[in-house]
């Protein structure tokens, strides 16, 4: 079956965060919205018929999540990537970012040291401060051109930390890190007693050349201290049921989890994410493959666009993800001008860099899951108010 993804579905007046909030976001209605992390795409059929059949019961009561649900998750992480994983070691998560606070809430106390990798998606810092947890950086550096990891000042970070949050694939940078890239995070972790907390909810969406690997995988001395978040809602576009999964293969550790999930009364989940999930997984996958290259396509074309028109503005390799981090350092413009260049005079709205940490100062992020006609008019109209500004 082909999917048509450049289908033009309009997303205005259906309380569509990234569509309706405009105005009250970007100070204009008009803007064209590239920021916030959904696709604009409609999801694999498949979703929507296992939701209109759920539907037709017409009783929406208090459903449980059974052997089908977490054998689809184990079935597709097995298919996709390999890992072999067992429905015993999952715990229902109503989202990621909920998941990364049930961690720390689980392995750490207030005061103690949480570490990041900035610059890096916001609620990262976000919950260990809303958490009272002590927020430590070890900022990922750039080396000819690509983001890595500064594995000295990781091992001195990591000393007296609780927690680890990991990010791959990487927002807001698009890296997917090596096995050998994990392989030292995960020593690292193992000689400072450190818990891994695997923010992994891109890893379907990586590209030719770059496979996404477990953190659990690679030992079962590692998978012993890493809690993997997963969902199927960046894949597929069903971020509004809130539906993810923890996997974490140690009982004990699971067993704390589930008990800060319980004490939050927040593990009964939605009839209809339960469905979409178990169909997204079990039958998704043509969908996605198709979904993939679309994507990629975006990434090559605004690559392509910006270093033939407008190079001053820099780009990095895009490994996975569909947020590409866009560089307008060489502008030297302060961070609330060049905002306020994207949105009044591009008519962009994407994300401040400056909210992924420090390290963000001089860049935005761009989201690229959209119809390639939209990504065109956004390149176009940045190179518009590039050639008023004297900016190319």
């Amino acid at each position: 079956m082909k999917f048509d993804f450049d289908k033009e579905t309009d997303r205005r007046g259906t309380s569509c965060y990234k569509w309706d909030k405009r105005t009250e976001l970007f100070g204009r209605g008009d803007v064209i919205p590239m920021w916030v992390a959904d696709m604009d795409f409609e999801v694999a059929p498949c979703i929507t018929r296992a939701i209109k059949n759920r539907a037709e019961h017409a009783v929406y009561g208090y459903d449980f999540r059974g052997d089908g649900f977490f054998e689809a998750v184990s079935g597709w992480i097995g298919r996709r990537s390999g890992w072999k994983t067992q429905k015993e070691w999952m715990v229902y998560t109503p989202g990621v970012v909920a998941g990364l606070v049930f961690a720390q809430r689980a392995f750490s106390k207030k005061g103690d040291r949480v570490v990041i990798q900035p610059p890096v998606y916001p609620p990262f810092a976000g919950t260990v401060r809303e958490n009272g947890r002590t927020l430590v950086e070890n900022p990922l550096v750039v080396s000819d051109g690509t983001f890595g990891i500064d594995f000295e000042d990781l091992d001195r970070k990591l000393e007296g930390a609780k927690v680890f949050l990991l990010c791959n694939p990487h927002n807001p940078s698009g890296r997917v890190f090596i096995r050998e890239e994990l392989e030292k995070v995960g020593r690292l972790c193992v000689k400072h007693d450190v818990i891994i907390v695997a923010d992994e909810i891109h890893s379907d969406l990586v590209f030719d050349g770059h496979p996404h690997i477990h953190m659990a995988s690679l030992s079962p001395e590692i998978a012993r201290r890493t809690v993997t978040l997963i969902a199927p809602s960046k894949t597929f576009n069903i971020a509004g049921l809130s539906t993810s999964v923890a996997i974490i293969p140690d009982q004990k550790m699971r067993e704390r989890y589930a008990a800060v999930l319980g004490a939050t009364h927040t593990i009964e989940g939605n009839s209809f994410g339960n469905v979409a999930l178990t169909a997204a997984y079990n039958q998704g996958e043509e969908w996605l493959d198709q979904l993939r290259p679309y994507l990629y396509g975006n990434y090559e074309l605004v690559r392509d666009f910006i270093a033939s028109n407008i190079p001053s503005v820099g780009t990095y390799p895009l490994e996975g993800t569909y947020l590409m981090w866009l560089d307008f350092s060489k502008w030297n413009m302060p961070g609330e001008k060049l905002q306020e260049f994207l949105t009044k005079k591009a008519g962009l709205g994407l994300n401040d860099g400056r909210t992924f940490g420090r390290e963000g100062l001089h860049h935005a992020r761009m989201n690229l899951a959209t119809r390639r006609a939209l990504v065109k008019q956004a390149l176009e109209q940045l190179h518009k108010a590039c050639l008023e500004e004297g900016l190319v």
